[in-house]
């Protein structure tokens, strides 16, 4: 068959994970509490089905198998992340010399196997210990995490040379501090905003320590959720609402991170509320000495937005959603199982934004799925047939094809994720893997989309 869609040479085809969703032995191995372990232990009917991340899907001790297996469907790149209370358990003080063999043997394995390990510092996943002492609100946790970074740098940075300093970052911010899904479970714009802002002198502070290092050919970045604002119409009501949504949702990341400074109108409309963090003397230089060298982005759905129909109650608590409401578009394609829309251009167009405002930087599809509830409904001849899930990522990679055709410097594209894994409060609710986990057994079995993947992989194209 003809290849209608070929890649660059030399193109990234892998998928991304994280420590606490994917490796299980959380008490095993030396590690720490971090918060996942420790609300769970709290309030288990917050998650789904009542699935902690105990064990999760176990690559804490298969990586081996995983690994081989990641090989055999046509991995040339794979990203996970350090659990920063495994490696230092309790955020501070000793490395977890269980924890750097445990690293050092996927990293080796990674290598070994040909596929490019990438390495992200922070998932969601703050150890206890430091989210006692404040968490991104605290200064001093900024320093911890700071230490650990070149700790980390220190140990595997000889092998590592694409390394990221956060994941989704605004998502700490949205589910801890304003919208109630993750622990601390804290309703307060405030505070949010001054998480969001200590978070990103933490990722400067990471990035500045990793330049102190002289490993050639390595590069620093930050992976961002970055969701198109889309306005229902062109009316200016709607156009404003649409803006300031981007400002919230996606340019308080992307733009201190590849610019080194915040955008005015943001400033400006959290002065006017009274919302502005607290900042140091310094911040401002640091954040625009050490912006980042590569971008990831992460992409599943698109954000709709009308201007607000109501005005907000003024007892209630300040809200980014103050400025909008959602829109659902009449007509729009749904994943029905998680409730998503689906909207394949959204990845040809944060292309096109990073290339025409931001300098064209190296950037890469650092995740994009699709959820799906049940999948044992389509198991044929004992293996799922995901076909809703081959044409999720045909559809966004027929995009982000045009996007390179454009010029776009796009670099790669992981699927969230390798194996089914653990979905903080949605638990194994929604499968995204390409191979499947048995939750009793732990067994792996390749979907239908993991062969497919493979072929994509060696054809570099489709």
């Amino acid at each position: 068959m003809a290849i209608q869609y070929k890649f660059p040479e030399g193109f990234w085809w892998g998928s991304a994970t994280s420590a606490t969703q994917m490796e299980g032995a959380a008490s095993e191995g030396g590690k720490g509490l971090n918060i996942w372990d420790y609300w769970y232990s709290q309030e288990p009917n917050r998650f789904f089905e009542g699935v902690g991340p105990e064990s999760t899907s176990d690559f804490y001790h298969t990586y081996k198998q995983d690994i081989k297996r990641m090989k055999e469907i046509g991995h040339n790149t794979f990203r996970l992340s350090i659990s920063w209370s495994r490696f230092i358990p309790g955020g501070e003080g000793e490395v977890n010399q269980e924890a750097v063999t445990f690293y050092n043997n996927v990293i080796d394995e990674l290598i070994a196997n040909d596929i490019e390990p990438f390495v992200n510092l922070f998932h969601f996943d703050m150890p206890l210990e430091m989210q006692e002492k404040g968490g991104w609100e605290s200064r001093e946790v900024v320093e911890a995490y700071t230490t650990y970074a070149k700790k980390a740098y220190e140990f595997f940075g000889d092998r590592v040379k694409k390394w990221f300093t956060f994941n989704e970052p605004i998502v700490p911010v949205e589910g801890g501090y304003l919208y109630d899904f993750h622990y601390p479970n804290v309703v307060d714009a405030k505070r949010a905003f001054q998480v969001a802002y200590n978070t990103m002198i933490a990722h400067a502070k990471a990035v500045e320590a990793f330049r102190t290092f002289d490993y050639p050919d390595s590069k620093i970045g930050i992976i961002l959720n970055l969701t198109p604002s889309y306005p229902r119409s062109q009316n200016p009501a709607d156009l404003k609402a649409s803006n300031i949504c981007d400002l919230f949702f996606n340019r308080s990341f992307l733009d201190p991170a590849v610019k080194g400074e915040y955008p005015k109108e943001l400033v400006d409309l959290l002065e006017e509320h009274g919302q502005l963090p607290e900042m140091e003397k310094g911040d401002a230089q640091l954040l625009k000495n050490n912006t980042v060298d590569i971008l990831g982005v992460n992409y599943y759905q698109p954000r709709r937005v009308k201007a607000k129909e109501h005005l907000p109650n003024p007892y209630s608590p300040f809200m980014p959603d103050w400025f909008f409401d959602n829109y659902e578009m009449p007509g729009r394609k749904m994943n029905p199982y998680r409730g998503w829309e689906i909207y394949e251009k959204g990845i040809y167009d944060i292309m096109i934004n990073l290339k025409e405002n931001y300098g064209n930087i190296e950037s890469f599809i650092s995740e994009n799925g699709m959820g799906v509830q049940n999948e044992e409904r389509f198991i044929k001849d004992g293996r799922i047939e995901d076909d809703y899930r081959i044409e999720f990522i045909q559809g966004h990679l027929e995009w982000l094809h045009k996007a390179i055709q454009e010029g776009c410097n796009a670099k790669g594209y992981h699927l969230w994720t390798f194996l089914d894994n653990w979905s903080w409060m949605n638990a194994y609710k929604n499968r995204y893997g390409f191979f499947s986990v048995d939750l009793e057994t732990k067994e792996r079995t390749a979907k239908k989309s993991a062969y497919w993947f493979t072929e994509v992989s060696k054809n570099n194209g489709f």
